[in-house]
């Protein structure tokens, strides 16, 4: 059983083929079109790249759902296995991280879903220049889902390899949510109780 992945493959960070570029720029000021076949090598390498940051733009452009950065458009066409919670003795509740960079998309959340809703879970999200993959959660109160945060580092180890064995076949799961507090700002815990069940139906 392979592994889900623990970052971007190297091709794919956005950064790279920026940073590629500007190196080969800076290298016009060492070599000079006087250097022969070394010029034309690093000409050629320059249009390489910036097709190379062409193509990553136009593929950024298409409509995916799940974007690249793991965010939900809607979930018409997505196949959704559910998840709800389920006695235990353990506690199965956990905080999503990150929440106070999404304090716009949870109020929103809030106010159209109320404070108890659900999410769904999306392996393979990041953050914008993150080459790092985590579990993104997906607010879904709201007929817009909104990206509320990722699950922690635990929960992330313990449920990455079978969300993302889902998410190959093109399903993802929906767990119980509640968004915590009155005002910003907002948290928000996930009920992971049926989540087991669910990945083993």
């Amino acid at each position: 059983m392979v592994p889900a992945p623990r970052f971007v493959p190297p091709a794919r960070w956005e950064p790279l083929p920026y940073l590629v570029l500007v190196v080969l720029l800076v290298l016009t000021g060492v070599i000079r079109p006087e250097s022969g076949p070394w010029y034309v090598l690093l000409v050629v390498a320059i249009v390489a790249a910036a097709a190379w940051i062409l193509v990553l733009f136009l593929r950024e452009r298409r409509m995916r759902n799940p974007d690249p950065m793991g965010d939900l458009s809607t979930l018409d066409g997505l196949a959704v296995v559910e998840a709800p919670a389920v006695a235990s003795a353990v506690r199965t509740v956990v905080p999503v991280i990150d929440v106070h960079r999404h304090q716009a998309a949870i109020d929103l959340a809030r106010l159209h879903g109320g404070v108890d809703q659900h999410a769904v879970l999306v392996p393979r999200a990041r953050r914008w220049l993150s080459p790092r993959y985590r579990i993104g959660v997906q607010l879904v109160g709201d007929p817009t889902p909104r990206h509320a945060g990722f699950l922690g580092d635990a929960a992330d180890a313990r449920w990455r390899d079978a969300l993302d064995r889902e998410r190959g076949r093109g399903r993802y799961v929906r767990v119980p949510a509640q968004v915590t507090g009155t005002a910003r700002p907002y948290g928000v815990e996930l009920d992971l109780s049926g989540l087991e069940a669910a990945l083993e139906a």
